[in-house]
């Protein structure tokens, strides 16, 4: 049993955190060797073994993280119960608002305005694309901006290095996509005017990432303004109900990033099924082995080890993207505007 827990946790190290993140990539080839923490890990279901669970828990209980490991596994040890017992109650609901730079060029393809349907949405910090700063920049950092615009008083600003024939038309750069609503689903909706749930939101920023962390407090600060609409409950069933409380005059647009990992294969193939029925677009940025429909139709493979998503409009992969939006790759072959599925806003 502990084979299986050392590997999630050196795939982790390995894939995910190498180049990210020294802190918890020590940590987590640690774990990964260590019989008596991947017993107790053992111990919880298999869906709360995750490695940014534990860290993120540790840290919100004001574990060491940062002490090295003598310090960190002494600790989990001595404090096992809080520990497990945040993992049972919370989970990984990263926020990440930089994810929008990534998806903001897909949505100003779409028919103006638009009513954003988030699923997996935390505390809906990714349902602001219009209330974000952007700077695109080419991929070798060398040279100025390639685009750069947004809401100039915003407290967030978001780059993101570009390549290929990123879809940045003119118009973009003066005026943002239009949004007219926005929801969100998830199965434990976190409040961003409750500071446990920010602070959650917090731990779960990696240690060395303080620029991360700064752009968390300001989209919060943006949510807060304007608190989005959370729904608690099932994405499949509850899809359904949000496209159908859409406002008339426009376009519905059901998106997710980094959230259907979470669930068993049957599971997203009911979800991908149930969102292709619906009207308007579904956007999905996900890892690329999630969603084999939309793997099986990327035009290459993603660089072995690069932990990078692919993103899709209405299962027609377009680019390739960073985990944090910090990266887009756009596709040469992939469709730079039009309407796809619908080319209707809804009547």
């Amino acid at each position: 049993m502990h084979g299986d827990t050392g590997d999630l946790y050196r795939t982790f190290a390995e894939q995910e955190a190498r180049g990210n993140s020294a802190t918890y990539r020590e940590l987590a080839e640690r774990v990964a060797e260590d019989g008596r923490l991947c017993a107790l890990l053992d111990g919880l279901p298999a869906a709360k073994r995750q490695p940014n669970l534990l860290f993120g828990a540790v840290r919100h209980l004001g574990g060491p993280v940062a002490e090295g490991w003598p310090a960190f596994r002494d600790w989990v040890a001595a404090h096992w119960d809080e520990t497990s017992a945040t993992m049972l109650e919370r989970r990984t609901q990263t926020n990440e608002a930089g994810r929008c730079a990534t998806l903001l060029p897909l949505l100003a393809t779409l028919p103006q305005p638009l009513a954003l349907i988030e699923v997996g949405a935390s505390a809906g910090l990714c349902l602001y694309p219009d209330r974000y700063r952007y700077r695109y920049l080419p991929a070798d950092g060398a040279g100025d901006p390639v685009a750069e615009f947004g809401a100039a008083a915003s407290p967030v600003a978001l780059d993101c290095a570009v390549s290929g024939p990123v879809p940045l038309p003119a118009s973009l750069r003066e005026r943002l996509p239009e949004v007219v609503w926005r929801a969100g689903i998830d199965l434990n909706p976190l409040d961003v005017r409750a500071e446990e749930d920010v602070r959650w939101l917090e731990s779960l920023v990696w240690p060395e990432q303080t620029h991360r962390l700064d752009r968390l407090r300001g989209a919060v600060r943006v949510a807060r303004a304007e608190p989005p609409l959370l729904v608690r409950g099932d994405l499949n069933a509850t899809v359904r109900e949000l496209v159908a409380r859409v406002p008339a005059g426009a376009t519905p647009v059901v998106f997710h990033s980094a959230v259907l990992a979470y669930l068993p294969p049957e599971a997203r193939e009911e979800f991908a099924a149930t969102v292709r029925e619906l009207p308007g677009h579904w956007i999905s940025n996900e890892a690329v082995s999630v969603l084999p429909a939309v793997a099986r139709r990327l035009p290459r493979p993603a660089p072995a080890g690069s932990g990078l998503f692919a993103l899709a409009r209405d299962g027609r992969p377009v680019a390739f993207t960073g985990p944090h939006g910090q990266s887009l790759d756009w596709f040469d072959d992939a469709p730079a505007a039009g309407p796809g599925r619908t080319s209707d806003t809804r009547a």
